[in-house]
């Protein structure tokens, strides 16, 4: 519940930063995304959407595996971040940032699908370990 709670408000605060100052999303949108400006806005707004349906039962399970699949899809921004040095306030250029950044981007695809109960690995119940 703690990592849904965590997951969720991470979300909400990067959906909302989409929206308020899309600026340096922009910056770092690969030149192949067409219609940059639009996609930076709708994708703050599924990352809001996002958020709010992972701590909502009915809607925890899509959530999830929209919020892995989106995780997936930006991933691509982080390697444009990171390969063009793209300097951002707070986050600079440094691969002290980009390295763990760039690896960490699969666990936040698991972090998706963990916390909402797509997926139990690697903590399964015992008796379906059997």
């Amino acid at each position: 519940m703690i990592m849904r709670w965590v997951m969720a408000a991470f979300y909400m605060a990067a959906g909302i930063a989409h929206l308020a100052i899309p600026e340096p999303f922009l910056r770092i949108t690969p030149s192949i995304v067409p219609f940059a400006p639009e996609v930076i806005m709708i994708t703050g707004l599924c990352e809001i959407a996002g958020a709010v349906a992972l701590v909502t039962r009915p809607m925890r399970r899509w959530a999830g595996i929209g919020l892995a699949a989106y995780a997936i899809c930006v991933w691509p921004a982080n390697f444009k971040h990171a390969l063009d040095g793209i300097d951002l306030p707070v986050l600079g250029s440094s691969w002290l940032y980009h390295g763990p950044r760039l690896a960490f981007q699969p666990v936040l695809v698991w972090w998706a699908l963990y916390s909402a109960a797509v997926i139990d690995w690697p903590w399964r119940h015992k008796a379906e370990q059997r």
